[in-house]
């Protein structure tokens, strides 16, 4: 297989084609890497003091091509979130990305039990049950200080939300409920047990897959 993709050499690659895309709304921009970790406290705040708009996009372009593999990647998984696409209508060549990571498996065993994954999980997301209030609190209790990250980029959820859940809560516990509760309300008929555990546990949000298993069994 394929090792892991180098977003940090694709963004390098793109970098005038993300600059001419991203300038529209650069507060947009680095709300949204600072509400996702891409961004840390002081890169945030020397961003923010830039006045010219290109400079702040060229700044978070900078700072992401200067950090990690990991970094990288999440940076373009959140330029293809929906709120980003639709407040950047340029943006829309980074949904052709392929930018996914695939590991090589350790021996065929785990090729083969990875493949039965692949090919029951479909079947297991279309027949899978709602998830529950009590489900979701349980999740809740499995997210830690990375809850606004996850939201964005695993639920799609918006920094406007976050921050609004953020005031109405005071407890960690309740705003990660909060914010799985109107991702379910947005979702509907496709808030499924089995499609949350499938968002969440991917490698990029860091959410601990054996302790969401719960969200498989058949209640």
């Amino acid at each position: 297989m394929d090792g892991p993709v180098d977003g940090i050499k694709l963004i390098r690659g793109l970098k005038t084609e993300l600059l001419e895309a991203l300038k529209g709304d650069p507060d947009f921009l680095v709300q949204h890497c600072h509400a996702s970790g891409i961004l840390n406290d002081n890169e945030y705040n020397n961003i923010k003091d830039t006045n010219m708009r290109s400079k702040q996009v060229r700044d978070v372009l900078d700072y992401v091509i200067h950090k990690d593999n990991k970094h990288a990647l999440k940076f373009l998984k959140v330029l293809k979130t929906r709120d980003m696409q639709e407040t950047f209508p340029k943006l829309d060549f980074v949904q052709k990305l392929q930018i996914n990571k695939r590991k090589t498996p350790k021996n065929a065993e785990t090729t083969a039990k990875r493949r039965q994954e692949i090919e029951n999980e479909p079947l297991r997301i279309i027949n899978s049950r709602m998830v529950s209030e009590k489900e979701m609190m349980m999740v809740a209790g499995c997210i830690g200080n990375s809850w606004r990250e996850v939201g964005i980029v695993a639920l799609g959820m918006n920094t406007t939300a976050l921050q609004q859940i953020e005031e109405d809560n005071s407890q960690h516990k309740m705003r990660v409920f909060a914010m799985l509760r109107k991702w379910s309300m947005r979702e509907r008929e496709q808030a499924t047990a089995a499609r949350l555990h499938s968002l969440l546990t991917q490698e990029e949000n860091g959410v601990d897959a054996l302790k969401l298993n719960f969200l498989l069994e058949n209640n």
